[in-house]
């Protein structure tokens, strides 16, 4: 017998792609149960309505009461993707042997399902969905991304090269994800910190099929900055070498103006004093920039509001007895 399977897929203004997802994840589904894979009565399409101000929910509920195998919860207000997803994984992990996340715009190839679940059956409590190339992308998505995951690296955030979200995960795994209870998710930097046997799918990212991306560059560039600020004080610290750095330098600039004072020479150079006191205070602001975010992140963690809330949940009672 197949494992049971839930497909976690958040989604936000999805009205445009979503039938079309829902056929492709019905079809896959179906032929992973013929083939022995997965248990068809205990494998589900989860959609998550993260907020969307479309007809997206509406279109969630209409599928699921043509399909029951695709059923859905909706969150009482728009908290981003991460949060969104973690709803799902939270939902799921109490019906499923394993779950896979995936983004509902159909970039991440459902053709290597299977696999994903082969390697789960092999041992695994972990697969991750990581793409083989960037070539579709433009130069810029390509060195942007990259050196997002270089820093990260530099930084020493542990994360899978070219991985985003596309994931298998068993269920002790998320039991253990439940216990991480901090307010500022990046649960890419999160999975390799639970451990357990892990392996790697490799997939050609597809383009979008509809809709416009919801992770323009600055949000990109936002995600990342949570990603460092979440996971490493390397920043902090920096800004203690950058503090050292400049002092040691201010001390040579004092020895040399003594020394032309001693030897009788005036002291030209008001340009570069004054570029001085702009360049110390830029520096001076910047880190305090930083150590702001940190602050910012303390406030958000004490206060212990919740990572989200549901509003309607469509998994009936019978469901949830299982």
């Amino acid at each position: 017998m197949g494992c049971g399977l839930y497909l976690v897929v958040p989604c936000y203004n999805e009205e445009e792609v979503l039938p079309e997802t829902t056929k492709r994840l019905n079809d896959k589904m179906e032929r992973m149960c013929r083939e022995g894979l997965i248990d068809d009565g205990r494998s589900k399409v989860l959609y998550v309505n993260d907020g969307s101000k479309d007809r997206t929910w509406e279109l969630i509920q209409q599928i699921h009461r043509e399909n029951p195998r695709f059923t859905g919860i909706s969150l009482a207000h728009n908290m981003g993707h991460q949060n969104a997803l973690l709803a799902g994984l939270m939902t799921a992990k109490d019906y499923a042997d394993a779950v896979i996340s995936m983004d509902a715009d159909l970039q991440d190839d459902v053709e290597v399902l299977d696999e994903m679940i082969k390697k789960y059956m092999d041992g695994n409590d972990i697969v991750y969905g990581v793409r083989s190339s960037r070539k579709k992308d433009t130069f810029f998505k390509r060195f942007s991304a990259e050196s997002f995951y270089r820093v990260m690296s530099a930084m020493g955030v542990k994360t899978v090269f070219n991985h985003a979200d596309y994931r298998l995960t068993s269920k002790r795994v998320l039991e253990s994800l439940k216990d991480f209870r901090e307010v500022n998710l990046f649960l890419r930097g999160i999975f390799p910190l639970i451990g357990y046997t892990s392996d790697v799918v490799l997939y050609e990212r597809n383009e979008r099929f509809a809709g416009e991306s919801k992770y323009p560059f600055k949000k990109m560039l936002a995600f990342a900055w949570d990603g460092i600020t979440s996971f490493t004080v390397k920043p902090l610290k920096a800004i203690s070498v950058i503090g050292i750095l400049i002092s040691f330098i201010s001390l040579l600039f004092l020895l040399h103006f003594l020394l032309t004072k001693l030897l009788g020479y005036t002291v030209q150079g008001w340009t570069s004093v004054i570029c001085s006191i702009w360049l110390v205070g830029g520096l001076q602001l910047f880190c305090l920039g930083i150590i702001g975010e940190y602050i910012g992140k303390i406030y958000g963690e004490v206060k212990q509001r919740p990572r989200y809330i549901i509003e309607e949940n469509l998994l009936d009672a019978a469901e949830q007895e299982i």
